[in-house]
């Protein structure tokens, strides 16, 4: 009878299963994939069907239209659903021999440090919460998701550190053909932390504290209104405009961040914790990477 049984409604107790231990955001990313993605490709498919599957020829289709990183996403949890299959009805599908597309480096821009001066000088300025952000994020490496889920409880003075507990993101349902904005945990369990607080920092945010209550945001002042990723996003490169700065992506003050505390001398473990790195290779990969000059310093003392 297994053979009888479709792709699709195996699929449905897999995906059933992980809405009980993934984060909601993850969990809308699957529903996301498979309907978009794994449903119109196997939807009809039986389970001896999959046994004769061409996967490469699949993920060369894929690779064609999609960047690298949205492949390799589609076809991890495509082997998720093999595995789980393998496991409940003693099939032996070779999901392993399915390939998967080389992961692209990712080219990390940066604000130069005369950029990241004017574009400070003019938060200072304009001194709104949201343009204060920026220079939060300039000094911390929150994700926007965690700043703009960040709270006036999540700032301890006292201990000089930010406590990132949440992080907000919008989610699109495409079954529904609707998205929502949901706050959810933090992107991995390392991405509990706390981060200190600079004394520059400190001091343009201890003046602000008392004038906000505790289960007010941080971004907009209330306890009942989040400013939402892409609006601040929106308003991130007006203010980029009017500084007359190139049109970065707000992750850039992250990666700017990371890399003016690896070029100050901060070993790679401080910054993925900082960071909330699921682990240090993360961090040593991506911002991590000494020159010429510098091998050849170290070579020299041998």
């Amino acid at each position: 009878m297994k053979n009888k049984i479709y792709f699709e409604s195996i699929t449905e107790e897999w995906l059933a299963a992980r809405q009980i231990t993934s984060k909601k955001s993850t969990y809308y990313r699957y529903k996301y994939i498979l309907n978009e993605y794994l449903f119109p490709a196997f939807k009809n498919a039986q389970i001896d069907d999959l046994y004769k599957f061409d996967y490469n020829s699949y993920v060369v289709e894929l690779s064609e239209n999609l960047i690298a990183s949205t492949t390799r996403n589609i076809i991890t949890i495509l082997k998720s659903i093999l595995h789980y299959i393998n496991l409940k009805y003693d099939t032996h599908i070779h999901y392993e021999l399915i390939a998967m597309p080389r992961q692209e480096v990712e080219e990390v821009k940066v604000l130069s440090t005369k950029e990241k001066n004017k574009l400070e000088k003019y938060c200072k300025e304009d001194n709104s919460l949201r343009a204060i952000g920026i220079i939060m994020c300039l000094n911390t490496g929150l994700r926007i998701g965690e700043i703009c889920a960040l709270k006036w409880e999540d700032i301890d003075l006292s201990k000089k550190v930010i406590k990132v507990r949440r992080t907000l993101q919008r989610v699109y349902d495409n079954t529904k053909k609707a998205s929502y904005i949901i706050q959810d945990n933090p992107k991995s369990k390392r991405s509990y932390r706390e981060i200190p607080i600079s004394s520059k920092l400190f001091n343009i945010l201890k003046p602000m504290k008392k004038e906000y209550t505790n289960d007010a945001y941080f971004l907009t002042g209330v306890a009942t209104k989040p400013i939402e990723p892409r609006n601040y996003q929106y308003m991130f490169s007006k203010c980029l405009k009017k500084c007359g700065l190139p049109n970065y992506h707000f992750h850039q003050l992250r990666h700017t961040f990371a890399t003016n505390c690896i070029n100050a001398g901060m070993d790679a473990k401080s910054l993925s914790v900082i960071l909330g790195h699921s682990n240090v290779k993360i961090t040593l990969d991506k911002y991590v990477h000494s020159s010429i000059k510098e091998q050849r310093k170290y070579l020299e003392k041998i």
